[in-house]
């Protein structure tokens, strides 16, 4: 926020030892991850540990109307699986989109924090934690969430105000390198077809090449390891193997993010009769058989089926059928 006084934006409150930290890890996330997302949360928890004891940190992106997906985690020293859930109402996903600040365990006694799926090391309960929304622009140019950032302690009382505002500046500088490379791909998306090689949806065919090219870096890692049987080297190439399938794993999560998210959003702008008769037009049935299995009038079926059409926005059922049944396969 720009200062009233000077017109500048105000200076970040941390102390001197965390300011010297996070200037270096400007430069370096400059210099090194602009394009490695893996490398990047990897290293924004590596950053937070210098300044402050954690105990698990994740990064969470949200996806549709009520999933978000987790492409890094990581807890008590060990990388933990990616992962995707539906968040429910009273949870932190969801406090977070309604009240769009960080979120730390003081505010509520932690209820937000346990209302949600437990990550991490699930027998041992989170005794502080800070959890902070990623933002990006919008199309008018106003902030929207759309991710977030969390780290936690099985200690109580772990992060101060100064811990705070040093993760809360990790992670909107996280934020702009995400955001700027978004911004690159939707300017190249924007450009005719036949004049650049834009990015487009995610396809089954983006996802093969992908496994099928990492797969064989890691096949290739393996059979140098098997011809260099020597403790150190076999050592050294069995932990690049690992943190090669980690990042593979990291990178799965987040090209779901670019898959077509339109059947979900398309399906939940139904009304709950709506929904009844869309899943059924889906199992390629007929108004009156609709109709039957529903128990109301074939009228009243052709009324949601002219109402369904109008908000998907297509003209046959055959369409919605097809769109209502890529929905459900997901």
């Amino acid at each position: 926020m720009p200062s009233e006084e000077s017109g500048k934006p105000a200076r970040l409150r941390v102390d001197a030892e965390t300011t010297l930290i996070l200037r270096e890890a400007f430069h370096k996330i400059d210099a090194n991850y602009r394009t490695d997302h893996y490398g990047l949360y990897d290293y924004a928890r590596a950053v937070m540990s210098k300044i402050v004891p954690l105990d698990h940190f994740y990064i969470g992106f949200f996806h549709g109307a009520n999933r978000v997906r987790y492409p890094y985690g990581y807890d008590g020293g060990m990388y933990t699986d990616p992962a995707s859930h539906i968040y429910g109402p009273h949870g932190q996903a969801a406090w977070l989109l309604k009240h769009r600040q960080t979120y730390r365990m003081q505010y509520d006694n932690g209820a937000a924090l346990n209302a949600g799926i437990a990550s991490g090391d699930t027998s041992r309960a989170s005794a502080d934690a800070v959890t902070t929304p990623l933002f990006r622009r919008g199309r008018n140019g106003e902030p929207v969430v759309f991710g977030m950032m969390s780290m936690q302690s099985y200690q109580p009382d772990t992060f101060d105000d100064n811990s705070v505002r040093a993760f809360e500046w990790l992670a909107d500088l996280v934020a702009r390198v995400l955001t700027k490379e978004a911004e690159d791909i939707d300017a190249l998306r924007r450009l005719p077809a036949d004049v650049a090689d834009a990015p487009q949806l995610v396809t089954a065919d983006h996802i093969v090449e992908l496994l099928s090219s990492r797969v064989a870096d890691i096949r290739q890692r393996a059979q140098e390891a098997l011809e260099n049987p020597g403790e150190g080297p076999l050592r050294e190439a069995l932990q690049r193997i690992v943190t090669d399938c980690q990042q593979l794993q990291s990178d799965l999560v987040e090209l779901t993010l670019d898959i077509d998210n339109g059947p979900e959003e398309r399906f939940r702008s139904l009304t709950a009769a709506e929904q009844g008769v869309a899943v059924l037009l889906a199992s390629d049935m007929q108004n009156d058989q609709i109709a039957r299995e529903l128990g109301i009038s074939p009228h009243t079926v052709k009324t949601h089926v002219r109402n369904i059409l109008a908000k998907y926005a297509m003209t046959s059922r055959s369409q919605i059928a097809e769109d209502v049944r890529t929905h459900l396969a997901r």
